[in-house]
């Protein structure tokens, strides 16, 4: 479907304010919003879809009008609180209208992460009690669709179109730059390098996890020390702090995303009070949503070493050149207390960037064989 024929039905079901965490199957619609509406008062990028929910119901609350709420279908988790407890009809009736990225369709090769919640997306959103069609290269008529959905706005019930991989068009790309000088890439190489052999670390989903595997692949090192996050955005920092109680002489090394750390920010306020002895949070951030197309996330405005200060975080750095970053972990090796450690990056990966080409199960069980 072309986007623009996408835009005018949601249009037509009365949206015009967006909000949502970006997926790469979304591209093109996201590009579309980015084009067509920026990223300001009328599109919102939320630190979670949760979040987003939320603020499409102020907006219902204002205008009477139903937002647009976008995400991958794995982030259908972050959303069930108040969906089910704030835009049932049971509780406030408020619509929204979902968009959602259907990563791991039955049949559709993708990602471990993504396998069991492509299976159970439909089913969730039926217990949801949301009603939805899948938008496929082959499902384009609509127009009863619409006029159904219409009916279950006036009613106050919330909508859904899920997005099969490629069932969308858009000839205009979107470009996302970034003026910093250091890849995250580059970064991993050197932080892998200065941080003890015996140190453990566990890494964010996406794109920096890919890095560490081909990084260890390249260097001809083992796995074992390293935990994937293969899903759970955002949960890489609990999971760091989990092992750190656990095994307290050893150093445990956090390498998150500036994504992930705004999707559930209050993970920093726990480790910040708690102050472990042995972890180290290290943040790349990029100011965007790299992993799933580039999108900026406000964290491309804050003063992320502020923030983790005020929350507690013994020492805080920030670096943004080669040089730095080597000296700093250099300067942290002995250091006791919560260390945090804000990575400016720029936007680059490679093409050919890989998948790690062990299982999940496989990296738990080396992780903790390790760990013993």
């Amino acid at each position: 479907m072309d986007i623009k024929n996408f835009l005018s039905i949601l249009k037509d079901l009365g949206g015009s304010f967006y909000a949502g965490v970006p997926d790469s199957l979304l591209t093109p619609f996201i590009d579309a919003i980015v084009d067509t509406h920026g990223v300001g008062d009328s599109h919102i990028v939320a630190a979670n879809e949760g979040a987003a929910v939320g603020l499409a119901a102020g907006h219902y609350l204002a205008t009477s009008r139903p937002a647009i709420v976008y995400m991958q279908n794995s982030g259908i988790g972050n959303a069930v609180n108040p969906i089910a407890s704030l835009l049932h009809k049971k509780v406030y009736s408020i619509p929204v209208i979902f968009v959602i990225g259907w990563r791991g369709e039955p049949g559709i090769k993708d990602e471990p992460q993504h396998v069991f919640q492509g299976e159970s997306t439909l089913s969730l959103l039926e217990c949801l009690e949301i009603p939805h069609v899948v938008i496929s290269k082959e499902n384009h008529n609509l127009n009863s669709v619409i006029q159904d959905f219409k009916q279950h706005i006036s009613r106050g019930q919330s909508v859904a179109f899920v997005i099969c991989k490629d069932a969308l068009q858009n000839n205009k790309k979107m470009k996302y730059t970034s003026d910093a000088t250091l890849s995250r890439e580059d970064a991993l190489k050197i932080i892998l390098a200065n941080t003890g052999e015996d140190a453990t670390y566990v890494c964010t989903t996406g794109k920096l996890s890919r890095e560490v595997f081909e990084i260890r692949v390249q260097n001809g090192d083992s796995h074992a020390h390293d935990f994937l996050t293969v899903g759970s955005m955002g949960h890489s920092l609990m999971i760091a702090h989990g092992i750190a109680l656990a095994k307290p002489k050893k150093r445990i090394f956090c390498l998150d995303g500036d994504g992930a750390i705004l999707m559930h920010m209050g993970s920093l306020a726990v480790v910040g009070t708690r102050n472990p002895k042995n972890l180290v949070h290290i943040v790349i951030n990029n100011g965007a949503h790299e992993t799933v197309g580039g999108l900026p996330a406000v964290s491309n405005k804050l003063n992320l070493c502020n923030v983790a200060k005020a929350l507690g975080y013994s020492q805080v750095f920030q670096v943004s050149s080669n040089e730095v970053l080597q000296t700093t972990l250099n300067g942290i090796s002995n250091s006791e207390g919560s260390v945090f450690v804000e990575i400016i990056c720029n936007l680059l990966s490679r093409t050919d960037l890989g998948r790690p080409t062990t299982t999940p199960i496989q990296n738990k069980n080396d992780l903790m064989e390790n760990l013993k």
